[in-house]
């Protein structure tokens, strides 16, 4: 039987049941970060056993993802354009000596979230507003004026639990359309034998990503059809008190996102603005996917800061997980 459509109506109800706003005061622009204490993050270093780092990056460059063919407007999004300023031709010809230095040096163009990155809080609008109750117009030309990235710069380190939602199902990647439940998510962590505690970062793999990677085409991976979390997942956020979720598809969510008309991303709607969740996607997860099936362990210290771009609405990053 097809699952319910995402209705206004249902938003609402969702808006009204999980709103955190206030929960951390009235000036408040970091929201569920805040659920990470000091304890727990010299508890996440106590993980450190092996002292192994892993990437759950892609490179940044012109073979990123939104190069991909999609039917969803991206809005502007492109790869990163870099470009260099000084090179070693240059220092070889000698035009840099008048400066008494050879050296490099380069630029890049980049919209913040055209890679592996952080949604933030900025970034979602539920009607007029943004997390915390803050008027949508907070958040300007000139960048945001509450909620911006920067504030955030001192977090996204702590716990992580990773949960290989298709391993667990016995699958290589999730079909796309396929809405992961709050059962799979709870499968998925008593096969892998790993419990939640507040303040942890939660990461998800759909596979979804190694299947563009293996099939050397990123078409229809920016907005197209994608596994992902579905409307009820909200429970599972509210419940586990999590400081960040991310995922390795382009938006999180499952798309198409089976909603009325006028209703996109629904997901999104209620997780950043109401509930005040930054969130990870496009993360790459196949290396540490191999390495917590080899070692069994799927809890390690996370540190993923954002990059402090004052007034910004998302971030590149460097997830690192450490074991």
């Amino acid at each position: 039987m097809p699952a319910k459509k995402v209705t206004r109506d249902d938003l609402r109800q969702a808006a009204e049941k999980y709103k955190n706003w206030g929960k951390w005061g009235p000036d408040d622009e970091i929201g569920t970060l805040n659920y990470t204490s000091a304890e727990d993050v010299i508890a996440a270093a106590r993980l450190v056993k092996k002292g192994k780092v892993i990437s759950l990056a892609l490179n940044f460059d012109n073979n990123g993802p939104q190069g991909g063919k999609t039917n969803y407007p991206v809005l502007g999004r492109i790869n990163p354009l870099h470009t260099m300023l000084r090179t070693g031709t240059d220092a070889y010809s000698g035009v840099l000596d008048k400066r008494g230095i050879r050296a490099a040096d380069d630029m890049v163009v980049i919209p913040l979230q055209c890679g592996t990155q952080w949604d933030g809080l900025g970034h979602v609008f539920y009607e007029n507003n943004m997390w915390n109750g803050y008027d949508c117009r907070e958040v300007s030309s000139f960048g945001a004026a509450k909620c911006g990235i920067e504030k955030t710069k001192a977090k996204m380190v702590g716990r992580a639990v990773f949960l290989d939602v298709a391993r667990a199902l016995g699958k290589e990647c999730l079909d796309d359309g396929y809405g992961i439940t709050c059962d799979d998510l709870d499968l998925t962590a008593k096969k892998q034998k790993v419990e939640f505690k507040r303040g942890d970062y939660i990461i998800v793999r759909t596979g979804q990503m190694e299947r563009c990677l293996k099939a050397g085409s990123w078409d229809g991976y920016p907005g197209g059809d994608a596994p992902g979390f579905a409307f009820e997942t909200l429970e599972f956020v509210a419940k586990t008190e999590l400081a960040a979720l991310a995922s390795d598809t382009w938006g999180c969510e499952v798309r198409p996102n089976n909603t009325e008309g006028g209703i996109n991303q629904p997901w999104h709607w209620i997780t950043i603005p109401i509930m005040g969740m930054t969130m990870g996607e496009i993360f790459y997860l196949k290396d540490l996917a191999e390495d917590c099936a080899a070692d069994g362990t799927y809890e390690f210290m996370f540190v993923a800061p954002a990059i402090p771009i004052t007034g910004a609405v998302g971030s590149p990053t460097n997830p690192l997980a450490i074991k």
